[in-house]
């Protein structure tokens, strides 16, 4: 299984677990073009049997109209209040999805979760495969209520540094409202440790930091701080760009 991420920032989130030999892809997020998703796949979209999209937010769907045209077709799964919001409670090729019911999008197998965002009804997601075992995905969310055990892979939000936050705000770069935004629906860096920490990572390869804030995140101490504590695990802030091995073994 190969992680391709296309985009992991506030302008734009979308990322690619395309499995070999098959060729199948699951899309996850659909907040770029569309036009840079059929570039990653050398315009084979027909190898793209779905979409999942975590939330409402234009960074994460914009583009499901893309996805769903008459002339591509391609079933984009979220949540009922997610469908909804988006204003596509009529259209055929959006599906909606329940919490902690399984869902089989081709060889995938997708479990749905509440995450804590301010967005209508917004999901992580469990996401399992012969190639690259159990995915744990979440994004845009201030802390998980879960632990999951078996996870192989995890993707998760590293969005923020509450210090370099609070300078931000000292120093008049963000005002009070995004201020209280960001801590009320992003996870920070120290929620990204405690929630790798209550869960079970003794089988995980690959820890993949989401969603890094531009002006409120520090990259490399991020990927540090963490590589330290897991010195095992692959450790990666996603980039667009970026390909990474998927696997449920470490090779």
């Amino acid at each position: 299984m190969i992680l391709r991420v296309l985009g992991s920032s506030s302008s734009g989130n979308c990322y690619l677990l395309q499995s070999f030999p098959t060729g199948e892809v699951l899309v996850i997020e659909a907040g770029v073009r569309f036009d840079k998703v059929k570039q990653a796949l050398d315009y084979n979209v027909r190898s793209v049997v779905g979409c999942i999209v975590s939330h409402e937010h234009g960074d994460h769907a914009r583009c499901v109209k893309d996805f769903i045209k008459p002339s591509i077709c391609i079933p984009c799964y979220m949540s009922a209040g997610t469908k909804e919001t988006l204003g596509f409670s009529d259209y055929h090729w959006v599906k909606a999805m329940y919490e902690f019911q399984k869902v089989q999008i081709g060889s995938f197998m997708v479990l749905p979760f509440p995450t804590q965002h301010d967005a209508k009804e917004p999901f992580g997601f469990l996401i399992k495969h012969q190639e690259c075992g159990t995915v744990l995905f979440a994004t845009d969310t201030y802390f998980l209520q879960y632990n999951f055990d078996g996870i192989n892979n995890v993707m998760l939000e590293c969005n923020y540094d509450k210090a370099i936050l609070d300078a931000n705000l000292e120093a008049g770069r963000i005002d009070q409202r995004r201020y209280d935004r960001t801590m009320q629906s992003h996870m920070s860096f120290a929620n990204c440790v405690r929630t790798l920490q209550a869960n079970d990572l003794s089988q995980v390869c690959n820890i993949v930091l989401l969603h890094l804030s531009d002006g409120n995140s520090n990259e490399r101490e991020f990927v540090q701080g963490i590589q330290a504590l897991y010195p095992e695990i692959e450790v990666t802030a996603a980039k667009s760009g970026l390909s990474l091995a998927f696997n449920k073994q470490p090779y």
